[in-house]
């Protein structure tokens, strides 16, 4: 499903000065149908009362899903993914280590992507489930 030649390097090097590259996020593993990124719960990342901000655990849902999209777009095609809809639910307060992000695909269509994106703690439990569709735009 993904174009996954060097992809892990490839995907490194887009978040540069970007709100991912500030707030941290990795990308950790690209597999057969979903990518993994993590985000450290810190300074960068907290809300006022010392755990991971809910806004931050969307930026990470972003983030995954959208490097997903742009994983799957042929690079022939002319093509970009931008969002055009997210929706998180926020399960659990975490106040520092890791969090996961890993994008599965809903729905992968000519026009539109769906990614559901689950993020959890470093020992696996659940933080916040969101859901991300992204628009497939050609290039001018």
């Amino acid at each position: 499903m993904f174009n996954k030649l060097n992809a892990l390097e490839r995907i490194k090097q887009l978040d540069n000065n970007t709100i991912a590259g500030h707030l941290g996020i990795e990308y950790v593993e690209v597999g057969d149908d979903y990518v993994i990124a993590r985000m450290p719960v810190d300074h960068r990342t907290h809300q006022p009362f010392g755990i991971l901000h809910g806004g931050a655990s969307v930026v990470l849902a972003e983030t995954v899903g959208s490097i997903a999209s742009y994983l799957i777009l042929p690079e022939s095609a002319h093509q970009y993914a931008v969002g055009l809809d997210i929706n998180a639910n926020h399960i659990r307060g975490v106040k520092s280590g890791w969090v996961y992000g890993k994008a599965t695909p809903i729905h992968i269509g000519r026009t539109t992507h769906v990614w559901e994106i689950r993020i959890t703690t470093e020992d696996g439990k659940l933080v916040c489930i969101s859901r991300l569709t992204m628009a497939i735009l050609s290039t001018p």
